[in-house]
């Protein structure tokens, strides 16, 4: 395992943990880096208009396309690190 994975994976786990919640911008952010890095592109339709929660977290991963999952899992260990 790399150390970008080992440190992604640390930081998945330190995501769980921290002391105060994060603002609902910032979940959506942690959410569409976690899931470029683990996924790769959304590669699911868009959910329809009475799903709001849904929309707003395709919506933050979709702003990831094309994104590597190596350069995800980086920005996410550098969000998790500011957040703790």
């Amino acid at each position: 395992m790399s150390d970008l994975s080992s440190e992604f994976d640390q930081a998945v786990v330190r995501s769980r943990q921290l002391s105060a919640r994060p603002d609902n911008a910032t979940l959506l952010k942690i959410y569409g880096l976690y899931k470029q890095a683990t996924l790769g592109d959304v590669d699911q339709p868009k959910p329809g208009m009475g799903d709001l929660v849904g929309r707003a977290k395709w919506d933050a991963w979709s702003t990831l396309r094309g994104t590597p999952p190596e350069e995800a899992k980086r920005r996410y260990v550098e969000l998790i690190d500011s957040l703790e």
